[in-house]
């Protein structure tokens, strides 16, 4: 059968806010079969645990932000994205303030750590979420849609008219069926505009951005010396953005995304439109072999 997983040890590492520029100390825990991903505000006491659920998001401004009362964990889509990608079920994260820390903002160092810390599966059924009837949500010509699919198939596609972006590629369609996250999507970094950091500084965002945690472009190139990672780093870094954001649902989802200029809120808009429809069905796979090719794949590559 596919089986839940976690970690199996502690991983550690320190860093700074994205958009609070304070420093961070991040600590990746096992957890018990079934427990999900639980953001755990170690700084507060008594400590505040909120598990990743989508209707426990309560701000999209430039991140997905888990909300329980007063209390906030900020920009946990990169990590939530590594977890979907090496197929982590149950995880403790341990932050000492609201935010998790950008790293080098990709989802390459989250993937580092968990597979530094080794990935141990538990004997109990992983649950999936299979998609059962269409479901999408728009902002005007911006759309995100969920369909049914016996896999994990996202498509993506961005519209910036910039001279440094139109040499790249903006759509992009995958399916892991074929190909590996940690390859192909985890080390594509956030990007943005030079010209935008002030006004997002005041705005009290982005205090902790820099060309080391993100792509930075003026008006008409790409400001950061190495380049990019990936001939369509940008498109693929919302992708991994929507891998994150779609993971707070609490299980892998069995379905087709397509994303059109999407972004956190319109994924989660779409989450919950999902739960309040009841499109889907909570289903396991007793034998591997009846599972998505995908997910049979990366049972046999991501185990350290």
């Amino acid at each position: 059968m596919l089986k839940q997983r976690t970690l199996k040890s502690v991983a550690k590492t320190v860093g700074i806010g994205l958009h609070s520029g304070r420093k961070v100390e991040l600590t990746l825990r096992p957890a018990p079969p079934d427990t999900g991903i639980v953001f755990c505000r170690i700084d507060l006491f008594p400590v505040v645990e909120i598990p990743a659920s989508a209707m426990s998001i309560g701000d999209t401004c430039m991140a997905s932000v888990l909300q329980k009362d007063r209390t906030r964990v900020s920009t946990v889509e990169h990590l939530m994205s590594a977890c979907a990608g090496l197929g982590i079920d149950n995880l403790y994260v341990d932050v000492t303030t609201e935010e998790i820390p950008i790293m080098d903002g990709s989802a390459a160092t989250f993937v580092f750590l968990i597979q530094s810390a080794g990935i141990e599966e538990q004997n109990v059924v992983k649950r999936f979420i299979r998609v059962t009837r269409s479901i999408e949500v728009c902002d005007g010509d911006k759309f995100a849609r969920l369909e049914p699919y016996h896999g994990f198939r996202l498509k993506f596609t961005i519209d910036f008219r910039h001279p440094a972006l139109d040499r790249t590629g903006q759509v992009l369609e995958v399916d892991f069926a074929n190909i590996s996250y940690a390859r192909e999507i985890a080390r594509a970094r956030t990007f943005g505009f030079a010209h935008e950091v002030e006004i997002l500084r005041e705005l009290g965002l982005a205090r902790g951005g820099s060309m080391d945690n993100a792509i930075v472009l003026d008006e008409y190139r790409i400001l950061n010396n190495d380049g990019l990672r990936y001939n369509d780093e940008f498109v693929k870094h919302k992708m991994l953005d929507a891998i994150g954001d779609l993971y707070v649902v609490g299980h892998p989802l069995l379905t087709s995304y397509t994303g059109y200029k999407s972004g956190h809120n319109l994924n989660n808009r779409l989450l919950r439109e999902l739960l309040l429809q009841e499109a889907y069905e909570i289903v396991t796979f007793s034998r591997s072999e009846d599972a998505p090719r995908g997910f049979q794949l990366e049972l046999q590559t991501s185990l350290v």
